[in-house]
This record gives structure tokens, C-alpha cells and sequence, in this order.
């Protein structure tokens, strides 16, 4: 697990972040209408609170359509080794769930991640506009027993949620890809 001597907090007026080489990260992020304003994730919420507002399954849930899945899932993919190293994740119809090793700053990872599968889902559905909600809630894992929960749950969220009735089953997720941590 992470030294946490260089423990690195950041903000941006909403959620405190953390960003340290090295920690294993769960983040969670949602579309833009995921949620109504209102259930806008606030400091000392309890760490699961906004993955629960977003299983309620709100908004036009665009991720349903396997265009828009694969899209996420590229992405995350994508900067796989050189920028982190993806331990799990899952592609759920109106937010993602990502655990990850850092490499490089957290919240540069994030913005690539939205931004360049933000292109990718409004070419898809040839739309414009925005995607993703601007915040993101991140957990770092301070225990291996923390990491193996975390990896656990985003991979039993499908299953949580009544989408399949095995984890291996739901395509846009490590668990169907055989991956390990």
C-alpha cells in the first residue's frame, strides 16, 4: 500500500480529491443527467453515496447502448500502463466505475477519460454537447482487505443492480474480460 508521508489533497470547490502516486483508487463518475442537481455529491457524505444516488438509474442512461459502453471502455483502456494500471472496472448505463493503481495525477487521468469518450459517444449518436457531470468521487484504498472490496464491488455492480445475474456476464467490465489485478 501507499507511504502516505506525501499525502496530496486537491479541490476544486466540490469534492476534495486525492492524488498521489502509487494509491489505489476507486472513482466513480456519472452523465451530466444522472443525477438532478440536488443529490450533488458533498464533502462527508458517506463514501458510497453518490454510486447509490446513480444506481438509481436516472437520466437518458446512454451507456445502455453498446456504442457509447465501448467508447468508456476504450478510453479507460487506453492509457492502461502508461498513466495507471486498471485493477477493474465496470460501465454501468448512467456511470462508470474505475479502480485503478496511479501512475500519473489523477484528476488528468479522469479528464481524458471524459473528455476524449465524451467525442466518442457524441460522434456515435451524432449529438453535441455535454456528457459528463463535472465532478467525480474518489476513495483511495488504505488496506489490500480495502483494495479486494473495491475491486469486488465494481465488479458485483451489475449484479447489485439486477442488469445480469453474474459479474462475467455484464461485457463492459474487467470481471468479463478476465483481468486481474
Amino acid at each position: 500500500m501507499h507511504d502516505f508521508a506525501s499525502i496530496n489533497w486537491r479541490s476544486r470547490g466540490y469534492l476534495p480529491h486525492f492524488d498521489a502516486p502509487g494509491s489505489q483508487q476507486h472513482i466513480v463518475f456519472g452523465l451530466a443527467d444522472a443525477l438532478p442537481e440536488s443529490d450533488a455529491p458533498v464533502p462527508g457524505d458517506a463514501p458510497f453515496a453518490f454510486d447509490s444516488a446513480l444506481d438509481r438509474g436516472l437520466g437518458g442512461c446512454v451507456l445502455r447502448d453498446p456504442r457509447c459502453a465501448r467508447a468508456v471502455q476504450e478510453a479507460l483502456l487506453h492509457g492502461d500502463v502508461e498513466r495507471y494500471r486498471l485493477l477493474a472496472w465496470c460501465v454501468m448505463p448512467n456511470h462508470v466505475h474505475v479502480v485503478v493503481e496511479q501512475v500519473a495525477d489523477l484528476p488528468g487521468t479522469v479528464r481524458r477519460w471524459k473528455t476524449w469518450s465524451a467525442r466518442s459517444i457524441n460522434a456515435r449518436l451524432g449529438q453535441s454537447g455535454r456528457v459528463w457531470r463535472r465532478e467525480y468521487f474518489d476513495r483511495y484504498a488504505r488496506t489490500e482487505v480495502q483494495l479486494a472490496n473495491m475491486i469486488y464491488y465494481v465488479e458485483q455492480n451489475p449484479v447489485a443492480a439486477g442488469l445480469v445475474s453474474s459479474p462475467e456476464l455484464w461485457p463492459w467490465s474487467s470481471a468479463a474480460h478476465g483481468r486481474e489485478a
